[in-house]
C-alpha cells in the first residue's frame, strides 16, 4: 500500500488504483466553481511519480477513471499513457465511465467490463461478494475518523480489508469521501501524506 492511495502487486508488477475521476475539476471550473487550474494535473503527476519510481508493467484502474462527459482532460490522459507505451493500462469499467467507445481507443489501454479475474482475486469497481475469489474494489471512497483525547478528530482516506473484500481509497483529488464504520473483523489502514498506518 502506498500513501499515494494505491496498491502495488509486486510479483505481478501491477499497480492498482481506483476512482481517479479525471475531468471532474474541469467540469467544476466550467460551472464557475473556483478550483485552482493546477489541481487537475495532480492526479496524473502522482501517477507518473509512481510509474517512474517502481517497476510497473500494468496499471489496473478499478473504475471511474473519467468523471463523466467528455472534456479536454481526457486528451491529457491519452497523452499521458502514450508516454508510458510499454505499460499496459486496464480499465475495469465503473458507473462514471460513460464516454463513447471510440474515446477509449489507445494502443496500451484495454477496457473490460466489471469483473476481472486475477489469480484468486476478482477486481471490480462496485463492491462485490464472490463465492471463491477475494474482491478488490473501489467506488466507496472510504475514509475513517480518528479521535484524540481532547475531542480532536481528523478524517483520513483509508484502505479497508474484510475477510472477503478490500476497498481502495479514491486515488483522485477533489473526489470527496465516505466515512466508514468498520465492522468487528475489519482491518483499516489510514493514509497520511507520507505513510500508511494501521489503525484497526
Amino acid at each position: 500500500m502506498l500513501p499515494e492511495k494505491a496498491i502495488i502487486w509486486e510479483n505481478k508488477k501491477t499497480l492498482l488504483v481506483a476512482d481517479l475521476h479525471l475531468g471532474k475539476i474541469t467540469h467544476f471550473r466550467k460551472a464557475g466553481i473556483a478550483v485552482p487550474a493546477a489541481a487537475k494535473q495532480e492526479n496524473l503527476s502522482r501517477l507518473s511519480d509512481i510509474l517512474l519510481n517502481y517497476r510497473i508493467d500494468r496499471v489496473i484502474i478499478l473504475g471511474d477513471l473519467f468523471h463523466s462527459h467528455y472534456n479536454a482532460t481526457w486528451l491529457d490522459f491519452k497523452q499521458f499513457i502514450a508516454q508510458f507505451i510499454e505499460i499496459q493500462f486496464i480499465l475495469v469499467m465503473g458507473n462514471h465511465d460513460i464516454l463513447e467507445a471510440k474515446q477509449y481507443q489507445a494502443p496500451n489501454l484495454e477496457i473490460v467490463p466489471e469483473g476481472l479475474m486475477e489469480s484468486e482475486f476478482i477486481l471490480t469497481h462496485h463492491p462485490y461478494l464472490h463465492e471463491k475469489a477475494y474482491n478488490l474494489c473501489g467506488h466507496i471512497h472510504p475514509a475513517i475518523r480518528l479521535r484524540g483525547a481532547s475531542k480532536q478528530s481528523i478524517t483520513l482516506p483509508c484502505f479497508i480489508f474484510s475477510k472477503s473484500q478490500a476497498i481502495l481509497p479514491s486515488f483522485g483529488t477533489f473526489t470527496g469521501s465516505a466515512r466508514i464504520e468498520p465492522k468487528k473483523d475489519d482491518v483499516v489502514y489510514a493514509i497520511t501524506d507520507q505513510e500508511v498506518i494501521k489503525v484497526l
